[in-house]
């Protein structure tokens, strides 16, 4: 199991693998849909500019070039008279303006895109090659069409707005409320997928925290793959609260049934066995059985409801004070006097407690057989890390590994008490009943040392 210390500790934290990007299930979703949308809506478009705004664009070009062909046949066969008249009336009443093409003209050709170019091949082919099409003529804009009538040449302006391509102030308009509108949709679709998925990993983690009587998720949903999941979920978390109140009162038997004839047993040895040595082996014993039984029960225990701000210097110093006048165990802590954990207090002080008689049967300097601990606690980005170590012959590579494991012994050099092996697996079980992390490793420095992780909070 790797630790994670502060780098302050001289190690660096190991970082978490997984995707570089962690979104949720809504923002998955979302992306998806709106992703769906645009590529739905450039499809779209494509279809109507090939299908639709195309040959439109190409009928109104044939249209204008007959406007052009009946206007040049007109002109051509009046006299001047006549064709001054005509080109009022045409100017009046249908808003086609005519004027004599000059060599001075400015000139800009109506060729800016490739559906332009082809309007003007198509324009040119049904006018004649000496046609001449542009889009502003003496800086004035327009769709102007220059055509030859005997010696003289003219120019014929008409509205350009029905060969302009897409675009224009309405249709942005149009096309940012579509977008809109879609969008708003997709997140409305994917908040309606994701929050019954949502509320079952809520109730999901309460059960986890070994909340099991929370509210039941709702077990007529419209969706049927939804309901029959709520349904399963909340039998589940019914056996699981079932199985809960069972294991507390064969816990409570046990701890009755096992101590009442173990207190019983301890009297009579007392009373009845005359050699003083080897009642005190008895009664050792005796009390060895309890204490197992005592790290049966921690092991066993329900999970702690009730997280708050708990002062660490305090607990710790209620855990060493039965030890402060032992000549056989030294303990220093480096703890900030000011520093709170979210935590349990009895249980935190209850993993200490542990620790310090985990380093107390096993730890003892190789050198001159004494054992000291140090308690050592860090701030990191909102966590509070606190290190305990002994200065022991530590364990093996192959043992460290299994060491939270229950009923698991390592080397015999940390073994020569006998135990339940379950303290260290207690300490673990109770650092994640109170939302931290547990990490066990040997120390460079010698000896072995553990690591708690526990959430920060505030000082009032």
């Amino acid at each position: 199991m790797k630790p994670e210390p502060t780098a302050s500790d001289g190690v660096a934290a190991a970082a978490p693998e997984g995707p570089l990007v962690k979104l949720s299930l809504f923002w998955r979703t979302f992306i998806w849909l709106a992703l769906l949308i645009f590529f739905s809506s450039v499809a779209w478009l494509q279809m109507f500019k090939t299908q639709e705004y195309e040959p439109r664009i190409l009928r109104n070009a044939h249209q204008i070039a007959t406007v052009v062909n009946l206007t040049k046949t007109a002109l051509k066969n009046s006299d001047e008279i006549a064709r001054l008249s005509l080109i009022e009336m045409l100017a009046d009443e249908e808003d086609v303006r005519i004027q004599l093409r000059e060599r001075t003209d400015r000139i800009v050709a109506f060729t800016d895109s490739g559906m332009d170019k082809r309007l003007v091949d198509e324009m040119v082919k049904r006018l004649g090659p000496g046609t001449l099409i542009a889009s502003s003529v003496n800086e004035e804009d327009g769709l102007w069409i220059g055509f030859p009538i005997e010696r003289d040449s003219y120019w014929l302006q008409m509205d350009p707005s029905r060969l302009k391509p897409l675009g224009g102030s309405a249709w942005i308009i149009w096309l940012s409320f579509t977008t809109a509108l879609s969008l708003g949709g997709a997140a409305f679709l994917a908040g309606l997928i994701n929050r019954p998925l949502k509320r079952l990993s809520y109730a999901a983690s309460r059960v986890r925290e070994g909340h099991f009587h929370g509210d039941p998720l709702d077990e007529r949903a419209a969706t049927s793959e939804i309901r029959e999941v709520n349904i399963g979920f909340n039998r589940m978390a019914e056996r699981l609260a079932k199985i809960e109140a069972e294991r507390a009162l064969m816990l409570a038997g046990i701890s009755h049934d096992l101590r009442t004839p173990l207190a019983r047993l301890r009297l009579e040895t007392e009373l009845s066995v005359n050699d003083a040595q080897t009642r005190d082996l008895m009664v050792a014993d005796i009390e060895q059985l309890d204490d197992i039984i005592d790290k049966f029960l921690d092991y066993a225990r329900p999970e702690p409801t009730d997280l708050g701000p708990v002062l660490l210097s305090g607990v710790i110093s209620r855990c060493i004070t039965p030890w402060r006048h032992n000549p056989r165990l030294q303990i220093t802590v480096d703890v900030g006097e000011d520093l709170q954990v979210q935590a349990e207090p009895v249980e935190l002080g209850r993993v200490l407690s542990n620790l310090l008689e985990n380093a107390r049967r096993y730890g003892q300097s190789p050198a001159d057989g004494i054992t000291r601990v140090e308690i050592v606690a860090r701030v990191h980005e909102g966590w509070v890390l606190l290190r305990v170590r002994d200065q022991g012959p530590g364990v093996s590579e192959e043992s460290l590994k299994n060491l939270t494991q229950p009923f698991f012994r390592g080397d015999a050099a940390r073994t020569a008490a006998t135990g339940s092996g379950l303290g260290l697996a207690i300490v673990e079980r109770s650092v994640q009943r109170m939302g931290g992390t547990f990490s066990v490793f040997n120390s460079s420095a010698g000896g072995l040392m553990a690591l708690m992780k526990f959430r920060q909070a505030e000082s009032d």
